[in-house]
């Protein structure tokens, strides 16, 4: 399964803002030269993590984003789902992994399982998880 740049982009994003924020705003000019991700389109993820309440932007001199709520308390299931259509392993399932086809395939199963180990993984880890790992690396 491959995730969109939609979703690569706003985790990475996400991780970033945890990393160089805390409770200061970080501005999008910033976020986008520091991840190497264009302005317009981290500005587009911008606008659905608010309207998800993920973030929460700060207006005037000095402003910015802040994480709406600890990083502890938001998984990157949840910065997915707010920035994707779906997140599914293949086109033909619903976000519930339903099939939408006619007849059921007969591997349906083995890509239903897949797309739940996916969603349970990707529940697992929260944005501190990776905040962590990140401020590790950044100690090398």
């Amino acid at each position: 399964m491959r995730l969109s740049t939609k979703a690569q982009y706003a985790v990475r994003a996400m991780v970033s803002l945890t990393l160089h924020g805390g409770d200061t705003p970080v501005s999008m000019k910033s976020l986008a030269q520091w991840e190497d991700i264009s302005l317009t389109y981290l500005e587009q993820l911008f606008v659905k993590l608010r309207r998800g309440q993920i973030v929460r932007s700060v207006r005037g001199p000095g402003g910015g984003y802040v994480l709406a709520r600890p990083a502890g308390e938001i998984r990157i299931d949840q910065i997915i789902d707010t920035v994707e259509e779906a997140l599914s392993p293949l086109s033909c399932m619903d976000d519930a992994g339903s099939c939408q086809c006619k007849t059921r395939c007969i591997t349906h199963d083995i890509w239903q399982g897949l797309g739940e180990q996916i969603r349970t993984f990707l529940a697992s880890k929260t944005l501190e998880d990776l905040a962590r790992e990140g401020r590790k690396k950044m100690c090398l």
